[in-house]
């Protein structure tokens, strides 16, 4: 296979986190990589770091010259786009909701689910152009299809993102176009061991209350996503995985063990 060949992947908020550790996987197995972030300094960086086959992009998915200028320089520079991936997104408060603001709300639905729908829109325009066919990937959450207290604009962006997925992969699967979500848990991501080290997560009881007993590592979700945007998943599209341990699959009281101990951690 020629370096043109090569099959390329858009991701976006991919300078840090979950983003950056799905970046690599998807370098590590042959991919060229476009990383595209707000801070296009640090994306540049971490497509260095990467390699000189890759890309770093500034890119603020909110804004339609700026996402699409994104795509249009991977396609340039990469000579195709085959793997779409809404990664970008930011934090929720914890606020009570009586005490939240409009304008953090919509700001929240604006990035996740608007920019979803931004570059997935371009990004399957290019797809669609070049005649091949494609894979787009967003990330859904937990909170999407759970009830977490006080994460309304985050839960609502979350779940628009799981309806939005659905719609996609169902207009544009006669294009050859596949257009799936992941839904993560709880992920040791560098934020939510700030969150920890500042009083504002107990592990503990998030570690009580999922099936697997633990919190899950980035390397997981990456290849999750993976899956979804390799052709092992060609027969897959409208659909939402949840790679969360298994704590949307847990309803019942206490905890999944039904360790009374366990439960009183929790």
């Amino acid at each position: 296979m020629t370096q043109d060949d090569r099959k390329t992947a858009l991701i976006t908020g991919a300078a840090q986190g979950i983003g950056l550790e799905t970046a690599r996987l998807f370098a590590e197995r042959g991919h060229r990589v476009a990383i595209a972030d707000l801070d296009g300094e640090l994306a540049a960086e971490r497509a260095r770091e990467l390699g000189p086959d890759h890309l770093g992009l500034a890119c603020n998915v909110t804004d339609e010259t700026a996402a699409q200028a994104a795509i249009d320089a991977a396609v340039a520079h990469l000579g195709r786009l085959d793997i779409a991936i809404n990664n970008a997104g930011i934090g929720d408060t914890n606020a009570p909701t009586l005490e939240q603001s409009g304008d953090h709300f919509r700001n929240v639905i604006d990035v996740h689910l608007g920019g979803t729908f931004l570059v997935s829109r371009m990004a399957a325009a290019a797809m669609q152009a070049a005649g091949r066919g494609g894979a787009i990937v967003n990330f859904a959450s937990i909170a999407g299809l759970t009830g977490l207290p006080r994460r309304n604009a985050y839960g609502a962006a979350k779940a628009g993102i799981i309806a939005m997925t659905r719609s996609m992969g169902a207009e544009w699967g006669a294009l050859g176009i596949r257009v799936n979500a992941v839904a993560p848990g709880y992920v040791r991501t560098a934020l939510v061991e700030k969150l920890i080290a500042d009083g504002l997560l107990d592990p503990a009881t998030i570690i009580a209350r999922t099936p697997l007993a633990r919190m899950l590592e980035p390397r997981e979700i990456a290849e999750a996503v993976y899956f979804l945007a390799s052709p092992a998943a060609s027969a897959i599209t409208g659909t939402v995985l949840s790679v969360d341990g298994g704590w949307t699959a847990f309803g019942a009281a206490g905890t999944p063990s039904g360790d009374p101990s366990a439960a009183g951690n929790s």
